[in-house]
């Protein structure tokens, strides 16, 4: 049985947040063969979404969203703290991570491999107290905005997992994410909100458990539909008919 935690982030003056709600699967993926980079890639490829990245994260980064695009995160070794739904309002990251320099609100969740989070588009978030510590670095080929190799399942099946690493995925389609740290979008939020909802959740597919029980569908028949390029807020999603 899957637990399903959920998270209702209202929008703070910098961050959009989501009317959707951050899902947190606890433990999906705790057999370790099924967190297996490979492994992961394909139950995230049958679900239509598309692997990006695998980064081994350090003892803090900024906090951050992703404006026009939903998100999954698998952790899949080692154990951080991840904040949700506040910006950080002082670019000293000892002071927005450990200080009092961020937006009042939020939730803060201890992440362990096997856990895997699914952000809606507008609901920021940042990594810290990584465990084991390690330097901050990407694992896979390219720059983190989807993996350009022939094979992109033999790659990631010779990634050497080190520190706290997560895999991000997004859905196919849907284009790449921009990095907006709070204030981007003031004024607009709704173009974070109204970003549609996936046809599949990434690990539950089809189940209610997921977004297609958990998420409000935007509107009636949505897809997404690829940009020309991969700049800031490159993603879009188009309704057809």
């Amino acid at each position: 049985m899957v637990e399903v935690r959920k998270y209702h982030l209202p929008p703070t003056r910098l961050i959009p947040n989501s009317p959707q709600p951050l899902l947190h699967y606890a433990g999906l993926l705790s057999d370790p063969p099924k967190r297996r980079p490979e492994a992961v890639h394909d139950t995230l490829d049958g679900n239509g979404w598309e692997t990006q990245w695998i980064f081994r994260y350090g003892r803090t980064q900024l906090s951050h969203y992703h404006s026009r695009v939903h998100e999954a995160m698998v952790v899949l070794s080692g154990a951080a703290t991840i904040r949700f739904g506040v910006a950080d309002t002082d670019p000293d990251l000892d002071e927005s991570t450990w200080g009092g320099a961020r937006e009042g609100g939020g939730v803060e969740i201890a992440a362990a491999a096997g856990d895997v989070f699914v952000i809606p588009a507008g609901v920021a978030h940042k990594t810290y107290d990584a465990t084991p510590g390690a330097a901050f670095g990407l694992l896979t080929p390219g720059e983190g905005r989807g993996i350009p190799v022939p094979d992109v399942r033999e790659a990631l099946a010779g990634v050497r997992l080190s520190g706290f690493t997560m895999m991000g995925a997004y859905p196919k389609n849907c284009g790449s994410w921009d990095f907006a740290v709070g204030g981007d979008d003031a004024g607009n939020f709704e173009a974070s909100w109204s970003v549609p909802r996936p046809g599949k959740d990434p690990f539950l597919g089809d189940s209610p458990d997921g977004i297609v029980g958990q998420w409000k569908e935007s509107a009636p028949s949505e897809k997404c539909s690829e940009p020309l390029n991969h700049d800031s807020k490159s993603s879009s999603c188009v309704l057809t008919k």
